[in-house]
């Protein structure tokens, strides 16, 4: 309704105009992909598919939105994900929903609901956004990417050996492996981790003037999150604090033991470490981490181990389990950073068709057509928007293209044309006018190619 005569704008009315008027910018730490970085996105996304695909991997999808629970009983409510960081809301209906803030807890939820689980070997793997309230920084966003494989139904510790060999194969098929290192641990199981906690807390009493307030809170709620502290004062401090490999079970020990000469038969080399202790709390026995010096401060690219009570921990029968999940962020930044994106994976334009006067579009949009049918392994495109033939060259020879083929006449005709025009797009410029019949054939011979 407009405003009455002589009124004045109240308060609503001028916030309401300034809210129609301002730029709409993306959400802090969501960020937009844009077709500039999207070649070294396809060649990751397709990578790992190729990869997990030959290790007999099946895809599985699942919602980014679940029931809040779902990740409180699985990552563990004294955790910074569940504390801090997940972004959670009431629906209209009063439920408690979250945005995934990470893949394993929705993929178990999935599996289970769906019977392939119980008695059952599974692997899986998943990719997609995740969500987490964090302080962005470079490698690090509120909305990132993940992959995921979860195998299902397997004591190991073989298929611990699998997992981080799939993902070394990864490492090497993306020429990453001399950027990469495999860090491994030994955590125990629940009752061994929380021996330990009992000792870290009464070690970590003794040095409660070095703690932050952070610290202090976990030392109460589980100490074993304390090991994650980054304050240099808090590292300080547990710098000769008891060590988890002193509480860990002989079964434990015996396991990882044999996923160290598995790995050592594979080629794989890792260097241990004690205070690699994952920051979810469904873990057990190995975990592992692949980190790189090629981020600065963000050094981890991929984590995982075993989680065998997370299925019984969320309703389900008892069922081992084991898995990792790779930041996809980190690996675009370490494969731009480091030049690892083959030109052959960016998009290329080989020919663009240009449409000079009136009722042509028709006759250029079936030829460009009949082009990509015949080579199907040409990028091709069709001006649209009509425009004079110099900018159009112009935007030919913007788009990268080796090849020109131009339908051109004056006047408003509406018979299909006869002849076309084909030019190489570089500096000799070498033309011919064939039938338009004998077209897409010249196309090959002008690009040294023939059809697939």
């Amino acid at each position: 309704m407009p405003l009455a005569k002589n009124r004045a704008p109240s308060t609503d009315d001028r916030s309401n105009r300034i809210c129609t008027m301002a730029k709409l910018q993306a959400i802090r730490g969501m960020n937009d992909i844009l077709p500039a970085q999207s070649p070294t996105w396809q060649y990751l996304e397709t990578c790992f598919a190729r990869v997990v695909q030959s290790f007999g991997y099946r895809e599985i999808r699942f919602p980014i939105l679940e029931q809040t629970q779902l990740f409180k009983r699985s990552i563990g409510e004294v955790t910074d994900i569940v504390e801090k960081e997940m972004y959670s809301f009431d629906d209209r209906n009063g439920d408690s929903l979250t945005l995934r803030p990470e893949g394993t807890a929705g993929c178990v939820r999935a599996a289970d609901q769906h019977g392939l689980l119980y008695n059952q070997q599974q692997r899986l793997w998943y990719q997609g956004p995740m969500f987490r309230h964090e302080r962005p920084q470079k490698g690090r966003y509120r909305q990132f990417h993940q992959f995921g494989i979860e195998a299902f139904g397997m004591a190991g510790p073989d298929i611990d050996a699998e997992i981080i060999q799939l993902a070394a194969i990864l490492w090497r098929e993306l020429d990453l492996t001399d950027f990469v290192v495999l860090e491994i641990n030994n955590i125990g199981s629940a009752e061994d981790r929380r021996h330990y906690g009992q000792a870290l807390r009464k070690f970590l009493e003794s040095k409660s003037e070095q703690l932050d307030d952070d610290a202090r809170k976990r030392l109460v709620s589980n100490p074993m999150r304390v090991l994650d502290s980054k304050n240099p004062a808090v590292q300080a401090a547990l710098s000769d604090a008891p060590l988890l490999a002193d509480f860990v079970s002989a079964d434990s020990q015996a396991q990882v033991r044999q996923l160290q000469r598995l790995l050592k038969a594979a080629g794989i080399s890792y260097r241990e470490n004690p205070r690699l202790v994952r920051g979810l709390d469904y873990y057990n026995n190995c975990v592992f981490e692949w980190t790189t010096e090629s981020l600065g401060a963000q050094g981890a690219v991929c984590g995982g181990g075993r989680y065998d009570g997370l299925v019984a921990q969320l309703g389900g029968k008892p069922t081992l389990a084991a898995g990792f999940a790779i930041g996809v962020e980190r690996l675009v930044l370490m494969l731009d950073s480091l030049q690892k994106v083959p030109d052959s994976s960016c998009q290329r334009i080989d020919v663009y068709v240009l449409v000079v006067g009136n009722n042509l579009a028709g006759q250029g949009l079936q030829l460009s057509q009949k082009i990509r049918d015949y080579y199907p392994q040409l990028g091709v495109i069709c001006h649209c928007g009509g425009g004079k033939y110099n900018n159009q060259l112009k935007r030919a020879f913007n788009s990268g293209a080796g090849l020109a083929v131009i339908l051109e006449r004056e006047g408003d005709a509406e018979t299909p044309l006869a002849e076309v025009k084909i030019r190489s797009l570089d500096d000799a410029g070498v033309s011919t006018t064939v039938a338009i019949g004998d077209s897409i054939e010249k196309v090959g011979e002008f690009l040294g190619i023939s059809a697939s």
